[in-house]
């Protein structure tokens, strides 16, 4: 029996790595995600040492296990710890824990641990987000690194990493998603009442000026673009749904996605894309035409550069899952 037949006989193993100073929240995100996959996950949770470490709140966390548990990982996620545990030179039992990591699990950051990472040479010549408040800091440390502080998550392969906090729930569902499909991702999004996928990057959580008082939201035409999104739609036809210059509307849209409205269109329809790729045997050309891509190679240019697959490549992973 081959390993693919084995991996899909039983859970994927999870195994989340809490170090000293831990975050309760980003602790508890990979079990609860995860768990409400159905049975595809096993989540454990083992510390560098086997020994209970110090939270960044008013408790410990003991666990079962010690490092040695990570030899038998498929995905290992190293949660985040504040600032000031940040490594520079990673501690002798962090790097051995780390070395025990299998060449081929896949390794997942939240928030500021990519610094672990970093530290360890993970990250090296590989594109990585972290939480923006410490971006400058990242850069600074880890030039080697290609930083990207405005996106929620980063999936570079083998190794995924993560912006602030709560888009540890975001890279969840996207590895859900990546392993059975959109279908059981939406449904443990709606099991732990979270958005499936969120629009834009960390752009729109970063301190900026309170808009003036009254000032129009563009949310109404978001959802009215995504109904759409077959349409050829342009910068004037949303502006014009959302009455504004197309400066304000441009202007406005960026200060609450983080994107540009071409980019958040094409981001909305690479994913509408990718669940007719998934849940249907539609061919290429008219899933395209369904999306709003001109044509076929439009869609194969747009799905390459978001997820580095064609579409036949992305719908015989899924045709096999299923």
């Amino acid at each position: 029996m081959s390993d693919m037949q084995l991996r899909a006989r039983r859970p994927e193993r999870v195994v989340v790595l809490a170090l000293d100073g831990v975050y309760p929240f980003e602790l508890g995100i990979p079990s609860r995600i995860f768990g409400a996959a159905g049975g595809h996950y096993e989540v454990l949770t083992c510390t560098v040492g086997g020994r209970p470490v110090r939270t960044n709140a008013d408790f410990a966390v003991a666990v079962e296990y010690g490092p040695e548990i990570l030899e038998t990982a498929d995905t290992v996620i190293v949660a985040s710890v504040p600032p000031a545990h940040l490594p520079v030179g990673l501690p002798e039992e962090v790097a051995a824990a780390l070395d025990r990591i299998r060449p081929d699990a896949r390794i997942v950051s939240i928030c500021t641990a990519a610094f672990v990472l970093a530290e360890a040479g993970l990250l090296d010549g590989r594109r990585a987000t972290t939480h923006w408040h410490v971006a400058d800091l990242f850069r600074r440390r880890y030039p080697q690194v290609d930083l990207d502080p405005d996106v929620l998550f980063v999936d570079d392969g083998r190794i995924l990493t993560s912006a602030g906090a709560a888009s540890g729930v975001d890279i969840c569902l996207h590895i859900v998603r990546t392993d059975h499909g959109s279908d059981l991702a939406n449904a443990v999004a709606r099991a732990c009442v979270v958005p499936p996928f969120r629009d834009g990057g960390q752009a729109q959580y970063i301190e900026q000026p309170v808009p003036e008082s009254g000032a129009a939201s563009t949310a109404a035409t978001r959802a009215w673009a995504l109904g759409r999104l077959d349409e050829p739609l342009a910068l004037a036809d949303l502006a014009g749904h959302a009455r504004m210059s197309l400066r304000t509307f441009a202007r406005r849209f960026h200060d609450e996605v983080g994107l540009s409205p071409g980019r958040w269109l094409i981001q909305q329809r690479v994913a509408r894309a990718r669940h007719l790729l998934e849940s249907s045997d539609l061919a290429v050309d008219r899933i395209a035409a369904e999306v709003g891509f001109a044509t076929g190679a439009s869609l194969r240019q747009h799905l390459h550069a978001a997820i580095g697959v064609s579409p036949q490549a992305y719908r015989r992973t899924f045709q096999q899952a299923r």
